[in-house]
């Protein structure tokens, strides 16, 4: 059975167990909410476990395979251009709308309770200031730390998401060929394990959704799916808004292509990375849209999409944005500018960073949550809805990729694409 049909069932079980044993209920010594909080934060250890060595492998790598950056030439410096734009621009539209909406806030109170949430906000807000040095300048300031394996140890991971940028792009710069192909195949070999251990726990993340999932409807009955229907439709209205607005105007103004004919075009690939939630195992199909649908040719689109499949995640980047959000505004937390400015950076290098490994969002949130000062807690709030969010923002992401394509192929001359 699938891993998504297994976490359907999970949280159906959980929210039934939940029901029905409460808080009190027991088998012999053991309560069943002890036996939730167990699984749930076992669950979420395990994730922790992963963080430190998976962030810096995957940014080194996704940094250093792409080669000299000096030599990526004129393509390359567009669709890296194109990719970050678009990412930056969604992040801001999920920014603006979670400022808007507030789905943390209800009735004007903080979800911490009705949620089940058990840290108390004092503590958080004590380390979300101790992470901040009170304005831009020392957002700045925490990107290059004193000593790295500190940075690491102390949750830093603004400071070693630096590290892992420079230390990958002058990965690029060594002169001695056999060095650099040593340096490269030990990171890409450290990646590999790190992607094959969060494969292997992510197989138990129908326990863990279990537990997390059964503690908060055992503690606050169903009460809790009320804050969690206003982040879902909070982060479907801000998919909806890049997909639906943002890419079909750049679509029409830099890429002279009728938007409608451009979605007819790539439905099939819509289709399969809905299914599947996966921009990778979607990317065959979105060559051949790209190239036989909308006519780009394959020069441009074998370059700039399996590029995109790994680089460019615009859906992802948004979700991880309102997840941070959320998950503050749920323990009554205020975040200030230089706190979501820091959102928008980390949210930008991690959705690059973590992009092509199972589970991506959960890693790249933890890393977020961790960064900012947030307790990892709060990620139990938003597994019970983020399978289905997790195939509208895959099908985000490989439209945009397509967007890209296009545009980028209109910029270099080509006459055969789609025209309005």
């Amino acid at each position: 059975m699938k891993l998504h049909w297994q976490i359907f069932i999970a949280i159906g079980l959980a929210i039934l167990a939940g029901l029905f044993t409460g808080e009190t209920a027991s088998l012999g010594a053991f309560l069943f909410y002890d036996v939730y909080v167990f699984l749930g934060t076992l669950f979420l250890n395990a994730l922790k476990m992963l963080i430190v060595p998976l962030i810096l492998s995957s940014i080194i790598c996704g940094i250093a395979n792409m080669g000299d950056l000096g030599g990526l030439g004129r393509l390359g410096g567009k669709t890296i251009a194109y990719y970050m734009s678009t990412s930056i621009i969604a992040i801001l539209i999920g920014l603006l709308l979670v400022n808007i909406v507030e789905p943390g806030i209800i009735d004007g109170e903080p979800v911490r309770d009705r949620v089940g949430l058990s840290e108390s906000t004092d503590e958080i807000l004590s380390k979300v200031q101790g992470k901040d040095s009170g304005d831009i300048a020392g957002v700045f300031l925490r990107m290059v730390p004193t000593n790295i394996v500190a940075a690491a140890a102390n949750g830093q991971m603004l400071g070693l998401i630096f590290f892992g940028l420079l230390f990958g792009y002058f990965l690029t710069k060594i002169e001695i060929e056999q060095r650099k192909t040593t340096l490269l195949n030990f990171w890409n070999g450290v990646l590999d394990v790190m992607m094959k251990m969060t494969d292997w726990v992510m197989k138990f993340a129908p326990i863990g959704v279990f537990g997390l999932v059964a503690k908060v409807v055992a503690s606050t009955g169903l009460e809790a799916f009320l804050p969690l229907a206003y982040f879902f439709f909070t982060v479907l209205f801000a998919l909806l808004i890049h997909f639906a607005v943002v890419m079909p105007v750049m679509l029409a103004w830099l890429g002279k292509v009728n938007p409608l004919r451009h979605y007819k075009a790539m439905l099939p690939a819509l289709l399969t990375s809905f299914s599947t939630s996966s921009s990778s195992a979607t990317l065959p199909i979105t060559l051949e849209c790209v190239e036989k649908n909308a006519g780009v040719s394959n020069r441009t689109s074998s370059f700039v999409l399996p590029l995109g499949s790994t680089i460019n995640m615009d859906g992802t980047a948004l979700y991880e944005c309102v997840a941070a959000m959320f998950i503050a505004q749920a323990y009554g937390i205020e975040l200030g500018l230089t706190e979501q400015f820091l959102i928008v950076i980390t949210a930008l290098v991690t959705s690059i960073g973590v992009a092509g490994i199972p589970a991506a969002s959960l890693v790249a949130i933890s890393i977020i949550l961790t960064t900012i000062g947030l307790p990892l807690e709060g990620l139990g709030l938003i597994l019970a809805v983020d399978r289905v969010l997790d195939m509208c923002r895959t099908s985000v992401n490989v439209f945009s990729d397509s967007c890209g394509a296009v545009i980028i192929a209109k910029s270099e001359g080509e006459d055969k694409i789609l025209r309005s």
